[in-house]
């Protein structure tokens, strides 16, 4: 069963199936990165449960950790900017869809409000 699968069963990967798909951290690294926050995984009984974008954040956290040399000291600042631009796209992506949705007279009401400010600040 692919990982992919996994994810939509809702299963997950278990910390054992982390450490066997993800050979740049170790166990201890990962319980270190669990208990400062950087990864949130699920509680099932003893053991955590990583969801799919917890693993694409362990991917992320190894190659800042080794093309960037990032250190522990940095590397909660990183992840929270990261995790603001995330977010900002995502609300930005449902702002669109908004816009989107909108008759085609409100949007051309908001292009022009918008165009009129953008020259505001220029």
């Amino acid at each position: 069963m692919g990982h992919d699968q996994w994810e939509q069963d809702g299963a997950g990967w278990r910390t054992e199936e982390v450490l066997a798909t993800c050979r740049r951290v170790s166990s201890a690294q990962l319980t270190v990165w669990v208990e400062r926050h950087w990864l949130r995984p699920r509680h099932e009984g003893t053991s955590f449960v990583f969801s799919a974008a917890d693993m694409a954040r362990l991917e992320l956290i190894c190659d800042l950790r080794e093309d960037l040399a990032l250190d522990d000291e940095a590397m909660p600042v990183v992840l929270s900017l990261l995790d603001t631009v995330y977010g900002l796209r995502r609300r930005l992506r449902v702002l669109a869809e908004a816009i989107g949705d909108l008759p085609p007279e409100a949007r051309y009401l908001l292009q022009d409000e918008l165009r009129k400010r953008g020259e505001k600040d220029d």
